[in-house]
């Protein structure tokens, strides 16, 4: 396995090597300090499997490279890296593609645990991102709220596969070949998943589910 790890700073670097090592033993981690050198490094190994890349770049802008990268090689994981971690930048870069958003400042378990869900096919969030309000000072913390689960928002099995596969990133078309599925039914599903979380699109699905806690099944590719 390959991973490039592309961050400006050498000790953030060194960090995420000895992270990476700690997953995956086998793993080949190579570096870029520049979205220039980035660039290079993929055009010569395209069979990265996962592409760690920090948003501050100094010759260009983070958001703009993950773009180019989800246009060009879309077959290449792209976890984002950042010190700014608020909501909006975590939203943009789950809408461009990402999978996965993990703060500079989060300590080396927190992303040791981060990017084992990511190699396992899942979305890492931010916790803090997760929380849709803030209780105001000196009010009572509201009262936890027993589990739901997707049978309690009326999601069929069918509609919890499709799910799954959305949360690993996966196209209406890409959930059609996995599931044999037609492209209207799977629209169909979609929407349904949609109205149910209550949500208007795909990144607030995957930070709702992520808010809600949900194991959803591994569906295998044929």
């Amino acid at each position: 396995m390959k991973v490039l790890v592309v961050d400006d700073h050498v000790l953030i670097r060194e960090a995420l090597r000895g992270v990476l090592k700690e997953l995956k033993e086998d793993a080949t981690v190579l570096e870029a300090p520049d979205c220039g050198q980035a660039m290079r490094q993929i055009a010569e190994h395209q069979d990265l499997a996962l592409i760690l890349l920090d948003l501050n770049l100094p010759d260009g802008n983070g958001f703009a490279v993950l773009t180019e990268l989800r246009q060009r090689y879309p077959a290449i994981s792209i976890v984002v890296l950042s010190g700014f971690h608020d909501r909006a930048n975590v939203v943009q870069a789950l809408d461009l593609g990402a999978m996965g958003f993990i703060p500079k400042t989060s300590p080396r378990e927190v992303m040791v645990n981060a990017l084992r869900l990511v190699f396992s096919g899942g979305i890492y969030i931010p916790p803090e991102i997760l929380i849709r309000g803030e209780t105001g000072a000196g009010a009572a913390p509201a009262a936890p709220k027993p589990p739901i689960s997707p049978g309690d928002l009326g999601l069929t099995e069918r509609q919890v596969e499709v799910l799954a596969l959305m949360m690993q990133g996966k196209s209406n078309k890409a959930i059609c070949r996995v599931l044999d599925l037609a492209e209207p039914t799977v629209k169909n599903h979609v929407t349904a998943i949609l109205k149910a979380l209550e949500v208007t699109n795909r990144t607030e699905a995957v930070i709702a589910v992520t808010a809600l806690g949900w194991e959803l099944p591994r569906v295998p590719e044929h």
